[in-house]
């Protein structure tokens, strides 16, 4: 059995989310992506809360569905679509913690996957006597990383704690900003109650692979999906059954754990160093060599995560320790047809070829990892089927995401392009 997880999401309650991040378009795509288990997002916000209870009914230990009468319908005609089962829906959520320790202002994003919605309820309550979880479905709250990992310990040690997106330059716990140099630094004595760690848009597991000391910790990885359009786009592999018990059992000792599913993380947000306002994007070692200010006006480059991976890193890039989990980097398909058909991802020429692939062919996840080219090239064409293939295959164009600007990840050049569609 394998089980899709993505566990890192937000919904309408956060700041910046799409209006329809609700339970039933989550539930919705969620079947049309292929991932069978997805967070809740927002745990500790009231509101949310009070609509988890109202819209969700338990479906076995830990995990929940939406109640049948608010399934929306999937408007998929193809074969099997009409099985498609609801999605299994895990209690998470994201806190901000900003606190100063060691002299230093340190931010601190924690990903929180909880044992059932009583431990939210009761998580949402103590947090809210001591800051204000109302206001954001992610608060931001002036409690040390630390308190809040023992405070979750304390409402239920069956709680997941993990450190999220632990590269982001401003919000992570080994953030060149306001991180940390190990996770022992942060958490101390605590640090023995972590299993896992995200790796975030803009990492991959090879490049922390280079770093020693997360060799004992689970790499995971999510969307941090602020739309349900965007689920699924890094997502964690199970081959457990679909509660809470197997699948946090599988993320404290790897048994049953079978890797993630990543972005090219040169796509991410904050992987090259650079400066967006003067168009700069630069590899670490040219950031060295300019001591780390913008040639054009002088102020400080943004330094990204691969710059601060091997400011940390002990190994060699290309080394892989022996407990390492596999991994598959992906293109989302509404980015291929994009590319293949000349258009914005977001046009109607788009979403029409994207419907008309899952009726055929399944949910998207099934269609980017495993669906035979030939059966691709029947019905998205032979450009799509090479363009798939090249991504299954990892030869893939790159221009590096900086400084808050996603990098762009390109299947063909102009004349490559040109000469497989003269080809038919």
């Amino acid at each position: 059995m394998e089980v899709i997880a993505d566990l890192h999401i937000h919904s309408r309650f956060s700041i910046a989310t799409a209006r329809d991040a609700d339970l039933e378009h989550l539930d919705l795509w969620g079947r049309y992506k292929g991932v069978q288990v997805v967070g809740t997002g927002d745990c500790t916000h009231p509101q949310w809360l009070a609509e988890i209870a109202a819209k969700l009914e338990p479906a076995a230990e830990g995990v929940y569905t939406l109640k049948p009468d608010l399934a929306l319908p999937l408007n998929l005609e193809g074969p099997g679509w009409e099985a498609a089962a609801p999605v299994r829906f895990v209690i998470t959520g994201e806190v901000s913690t900003i606190y100063k320790k060691n002299g230093k202002v340190r931010k601190v994003h924690l990903l929180l996957v909880l044992p059932d919605l009583a431990a939210a309820q009761q998580l949402s309550q103590r947090l809210g006597r001591l800051g204000n979880v109302a206001s954001d479905g992610r608060p931001i709250l002036g409690l040390d990383a630390r308190f809040v990992l023992d405070l979750v310990m304390e409402i239920d040690p069956q709680a997941l704690v993990i450190p999220a997106h632990i590269w982001t330059p401003w919000f992570s716990v080994l953030g060149r900003k306001s991180g940390f140099d190990s996770l022992e630094e942060c958490f101390e004595a605590s640090t023995a109650h972590i299993h896992a760690v995200e790796t975030g848009l803009s990492s991959d597991p090879a490049m922390n692979w280079r770093v020693s000391g997360l060799d004992r910790f689970v790499l995971v990885s999510n969307s941090d999906a602020h739309s349900p359009q965007k689920l699924g786009r890094e997502a964690n592999i199970f081959h457990v059954a679909p509660t809470y018990p197997d699948l946090a059992r599988a993320l404290r000792t790897r048994e049953g754990f079978g890797g993630t599913l990543e972005f090219f993380p040169q796509e991410g947000k904050y992987h090259l160093d650079g400066h967006r306002h003067c168009g700069l994007r630069l590899e670490p070692d040219e950031a060295e060599r300019l001591s780390g200010l913008c040639p054009d006006c002088g102020k400080p480059l943004t330094l990204g995560v691969m710059h601060r991976v091997q400011d940390l890193a002990d190994r060699r890039d290309g080394a892989r320790p022996a407990a390492a989990s596999p991994f598959e980097s992906l293109i989302s398909l509404p980015g291929i047809l994009a590319e293949v058909l000349g258009v914005g991802a977001a046009s109607k020429k788009v979403r029409l070829a994207y419907f008309r692939l899952l009726a055929t062919l399944g949910p998207e996840l099934e269609i980017l990892r495993r669906v035979p080219l030939a059966a691709v090239a029947r019905e998205g064409g032979i450009l799509l089927a090479h363009g798939i293939d090249r991504m299954r295959r990892g030869e893939v164009h790159i221009n590096g995401g900086y400084d808050g600007a996603y990098g762009e990840i390109r299947l063909f050049t102009p004349a490559e392009r040109d000469k497989l569609l003269g080809q038919g």
